[in-house]
């Protein structure tokens, strides 16, 4: 199946006090695979170097679906 995943970063709390939104860091980009689990690991494990300064516990990893 295909399916959508994109990367964002969340903001800290107090980035998010000053008015900060996520920032799109990864995606989206289209992955086959046979669940939407496999599909975040495959981007996560395939481009980790694009997003290696990037504090994991911020990181937010989003995959839907492609439909018709």
């Amino acid at each position: 199946m295909l399916y959508e995943v994109a990367i964002v970063e969340k903001p800290t709390d107090e980035q998010a006090k000053n008015g900060a939104c996520e920032k799109l860091i990864f995606g989206p980009k289209a992955v086959v695979a046979s669940d939407d689990r496999n599909a975040a690991i495959a981007v996560v494990i395939d481009n980790a170097a694009d997003f290696a300064q990037v504090a994991k516990d911020r990181m937010e990893v989003l995959v839907r679906p492609f439909v018709k």
